[in-house]
């Protein structure tokens, strides 16, 4: 692959903690796919000061037009306004363990989290965020579900769920999603639910169940996430933004200021937006061996968050 068809990063640091996490996701990046070519752009407070507004026009080309994008910590109005520009429809939040050593640090009981995994994708830009819910709105994120439910095999089970016994927008969400899935994804089995019994399931109350789910690992800034405008491998887009840092992609992807789970976030951004599994796998297989215990092979390593005492910079070194 030459310099001038090679795939192009673009690192919007941001605020906060924002630039030393994008500075050390990048460097697990390097690390896996030399290849990648970087590019920085301005986000959030940093642009406001250089430029008077929080997403300029030059972030949003090269935004549009790279493979991938990393961001760091940003404010509301400047998510709010990336999402909208690169239509970030569906937001895509895994709950899972990378290391059995971890599953001490959930407050759930031992049997209830252990082998606990699914995946949460929700709606970002339709709706409540921007306008009424459009059928084609609800038709494209189920897409989304159903594509990566036929990831594995056999497929994995959809469970839509919604608050169809009280939303009329929820009916149509429920009518939606079953033509949809019935008639393009005839393999995938699927169900409905209602969010309140679904809250329950999950062993929690409320209706924000991705947030909800962060109470498995222990929390929010423990779940990687990724925003998505597009099915992965079909030239999507993906910008991923939380509340402190985070991590997006043409594909954009979004982690927490928590060290240990940006990892993941390069890992999305090689297999969903640049298509490179063996190195989306090499990244979580370092992960998991830093964090296993020695008993296990692992090096038990922790940063401050997890209670121990790795600078970030020397754990990123350790798993590069």
């Amino acid at each position: 692959m030459t310099q001038s068809n090679a795939p192009i990063v673009v690192l919007l640091e941001g605020d906060g903690v924002g630039p030393e996490v994008v500075r050390e996701a990048a460097k697990v990046l390097k690390a896996v796919a030399p290849q990648i070519v970087y590019k920085n752009e301005l986000i959030g407070g940093s642009a406001i000061d250089a430029t008077g507004v929080p997403l300029p026009a030059q972030t949003v080309q090269s935004c549009k037009s790279a493979a991938a994008i990393l961001l760091g910590a940003v404010g509301e109005q400047g998510l709010l306004e990336i999402r909208k520009e690169l239509d970030l429809y569906a937001n895509i939040r895994p709950c899972v363990f990378p290391s059995e050593a971890l599953l001490h640090y959930s407050p759930l009981k031992l049997e209830t989290v252990k082998g606990a995994e699914f995946t949460v994708i929700r709606e970002l830009t339709g709706g409540i965020y921007f306008g009424e819910r459009q059928e084609e709105e609800i038709q494209r994120i189920t897409r989304i579900a159903g594509h990566l439910a036929m990831l594995t095999t056999p497929p994995q089970h959809v469970t839509s769920i919604d608050k169809a016994n009280v939303l009329a927008s929820s009916r149509l969400w429920r009518r939606v999603v079953t033509e949809t899935l019935t008639k393009e994804f005839p393999s995938v089995p699927f169900s409905h639910q209602l969010v309140d019994s679904a809250a329950m399931i999950m062993n929690m109350f409320g209706d924000i169940l991705s947030d909800e789910a962060s109470v498995i690992p222990g929390s929010l800034g423990l779940l990687p996430s990724a925003s998505l405008n597009g099915v992965p491998g079909e030239g999507a887009n993906v910008v991923d933004c939380t509340s402190q840092s985070t991590v997006c992609s043409r594909h954009c992807w979004s982690r927490n200021c928590k060290p240990n789970w940006y990892n993941f976030v390069c890992c999305y951004v090689v297999r969903y937006s640049l298509g490179m599994e063996k190195e989306a796998k090499a990244i979580e297989d370092a992960v998991r061996k830093v964090l296993d215990e020695p008993a296990q092979g692992g090096r038990g390593l922790r940063t401050k968050d997890l209670g121990g005492m790795q600078p970030l910079p020397r754990l990123v070194m350790r798993r590069c």
